[in-house]
């Protein structure tokens, strides 16, 4: 039997429409037609009707009104400011990072468009990427200090957490405003990675066809349309997740239920193998960076897993999973505080040492903090709300601490 039959059939059982729809939404839609144009008169195919029809409308007459034609300014902006700033990057006039300053301010603007705060936030947010541009370039261009190295490597931070004041807008002090930002971060990662792998195969097509003429384009074409085009992709890949693109929201989930007990079956394997070696972080300082640098990958897993729990979700296996991360990222954490007060009193002060003592100070607290919430979660004390408000909650520290490295390092350690 055609499943336009079926439609017909199942007309008057909305129940049964609706797990149709879900099974194969495009064979479901290819089937309402005949069965609309032989039953107009229906109340439930007609409710169906306007269902199947919204969407369409709204993708043809709201590109306009979603901000097509104000992401397509910014995405170009975006991209000539990008190669304007690569071009004194390459005289070696100005730091490297100020690449940042040729994307991150524009996706700052398209939120504010977006999500229309008050004046004194937007006012804020233009002072401090107006300071921050002009005192990071006040800085000495100096790669072998390594306070200014440090302020380089927190500017990221800091201009992630004015992203995150732009994108929540006057409900910046909202838990559930944060959470989504974050959400927001990991769906725009995904995405854009995707794209960025469909611009490099096309890049690298592109190049080898010229080669074939004998014409090397490498460095022109890199210079000119790859950074131009993954500064501008940058803004287009913000205003698809602004979009609710469901590739990005239905994948996350997934990658977060995966990832979880595959890190922690690979972070055990990996601490039991260091023991049986004899590896010391006390006194190999290049593991001990391993070692933080690990620190920082379970925290963001960990992170990356509450973000994606349900307010509402019920315990699960994962939980207990991401309990065990925590837990073991803990540990880690302890072993590396240890080893770096151990080398502070051994050795001395020096900005990377203080750097790193403060991050894991910082992660220490934050995972202590989510640990206590998991545990209360686990035994029926709480909801998973409470887990994630002591993310968010907690992440303006790390832009404070940010701040402090950026702007008192380089006049410390002068």
């Amino acid at each position: 039997m055609e499943s336009s039959n079926l439609v017909i059939e199942n007309s008057t059982k909305p129940d049964v429409l609706e797990k149709m729809y879900r099974k194969d939404p495009n064979a479901f839609t290819k089937s309402f037609k005949q069965a609309w144009e032989q039953n107009p008169d229906s109340p439930i195919l007609s409710v169906w009707y306007e269902r199947l029809n919204f969407s369409e409308k709204e993708k043809k007459s709201s590109m306009l009104e979603n901000g097509f034609i104000f992401m397509g300014i910014l995405a170009i902006m975006a991209g000539v400011s990008t190669r304007i700033i690569f071009h004194f990057i390459e005289q070696e006039t100005i730091a490297p990072i100020n690449l940042a300053f040729g994307i991150i301010p524009f996706i700052a603007a398209y939120f504010v468009y977006k999500h229309t705060p008050k004046r004194s936030i937007i006012y804020s947010l233009i002072a401090l990427f107006l300071v921050s541009g002009v005192y990071l370039n006040l800085l000495p261009l100096d790669f072998n200090n390594d306070s200014i190295i440090l302020a380089y490597l927190h500017f990221p931070i800091f201009l992630w957490v004015l992203l995150g004041l732009a994108y929540t807008g006057n409900d910046y002090l909202q838990s559930s405003t944060r959470l989504a930002y974050i959400k927001f971060n990991i769906e725009y990662g995904i995405l854009y990675a995707s794209m960025a792998v469909s611009g490099m195969v096309l890049a690298l097509l592109t190049m080898q066809l010229f080669s074939f003429i004998g014409l090397d384009i490498g460095d022109f074409y890199f210079s000119n349309v790859v950074l131009f085009g993954a500064a501008a992709l940058a803004i287009v890949g913000v205003h698809l997740v602004s979009m609710n693109l469901k590739l990005a929201k239905n994948v996350t989930p997934f990658i977060a239920k995966i990832f979880s007990p595959l890190v922690l079956i690979t972070l055990l394997v990996y601490l039991v193998t260091v023991i049986s070696v004899g590896k010391n972080p006390f006194l190999d300082r290049d593991f001990l960076i391993a070692f933080n640098g690990i620190l920082l990958g379970v925290l963001a897993v960990t992170i990356f897993s509450i973000t994606e729990k349900e307010p509402d979700g019920k315990k699960s296996i994962f939980d207990y999973v991401n309990m065990a991360l925590i837990v073991v990222a803990l540990i880690i954490d302890s072993v590396a505080l240890s080893a770096i007060m151990f080398r502070i009193t051994s050795y001395g002060i020096t900005p990377n040492r203080l750097a790193v003592l403060g991050v894991n100070i910082l992660i220490c607290a934050n995972l202590l903090w989510i640990m206590i919430s998991y545990m209360r979660f686990l035994q029926n004390k709480s909801g998973p709300i409470a887990i994630q408000n002591a993310v968010t909650k907690y992440l303006p520290l790390y832009g404070i601490w940010a701040v402090f490295v950026i702007f008192t390092f380089p006049v410390i350690f002068n």
